[in-house]
């Protein structure tokens, strides 16, 4: 049976709020840019990309559009998780 504790860390290493927070953060600094960067690039606050980044938000399709227009790529990529390093 697994507890509690090791079900919840599986559970937020899959999550996909967890996933696009990481491929946003993986994006964002292939281009070189600040948490402050991206958000003034898509008009949305520093630490809103922040949260976003951490899974501490969920993030809306308006935002998300705004965010891949910034980075110069389509929504597709965000959720493309397939070559994501995550930490295991």
């Amino acid at each position: 049976m697994i507890e509690n504790s090791e079900k919840n860390k599986k559970n937020k290493k899959d999550n996909i709020n967890v996933l696009f927070g990481l491929k946003v953060k993986e994006y964002r600094k292939s281009i070189g840019a600040s948490q402050e960067q991206l958000g003034y690039m898509t008009g949305l606050h520093r630490t809103y990309i922040g949260h976003i980044e951490r899974a501490e938000k969920n993030i809306t399709l308006k935002n998300i559009e705004k965010i891949a227009d910034s980075l110069g790529i389509d929504i597709k990529d965000l959720f493309d998780f397939s070559n994501l390093k995550t930490k295991k």
